[in-house]
């Protein structure tokens, strides 16, 4: 596959359609090792759906409740420098849902481990505001952090 073009790679088959909602402003792209080791981590266990996917290309653009990730076994385009693993060092990709217990009973059934188990936060926002959200961290197969949080409300503080 590497022996290809770019563009033959974009170019090739793929299936499904655009994600539900159309495309989000911002949405990563990650390097992952195995493109199916992946997808049965970001679809089975953490809920994502394949919005489409290009097999040949070994990619796929992924969503769950609006969130979008596009995922894309490695093959040297835009590389910046050698990958070793943990992948994406230095970022966490938080996902907002709105229950976070379904993902985490699937990955209990995994047996996956937590990077951090699941707690409740606050976080100032402005002058008076505070916003909650009941999360946890994990890391993919990669080792890519992703943080999930589902929210608690907010409150006015002095």
């Amino acid at each position: 596959m590497n022996e290809r073009t770019r563009a033959e790679r974009d170019a090739s088959e793929g299936s499904g359609n655009r994600p539900t909602g159309g495309f989000a402003p911002l949405v990563p792209e990650l390097d992952v090792s195995s493109i199916e080791a992946s997808l049965a981590f970001w679809c089975g266990a953490l809920g994502f759906r394949i919005a489409y996917q290009r097999r040949e290309a070994r990619f796929a653009y992924l969503e769950r409740q609006g969130a979008q990730v596009m995922l894309c076994e490695i093959n040297g385009n835009w590389q910046t420098a050698p990958l070793q693993q943990p992948f994406g060092r230095g970022v966490n990709f938080q996902i907002a849902t709105d229950n976070l217990d379904p993902i985490l009973e699937a990955l209990h059934k995994l047996d996956w481990p937590l990077f951090e188990e699941p707690a409740e936060s606050w976080y100032r926002v402005g002058d008076t505001e505070e916003t909650g959200s009941r999360e946890f961290l994990v890391q993919d197969p990669d080792g890519y952090l992703i943080r999930f949080s589902q929210s608690i409300g907010s409150r006015i503080v002095s």
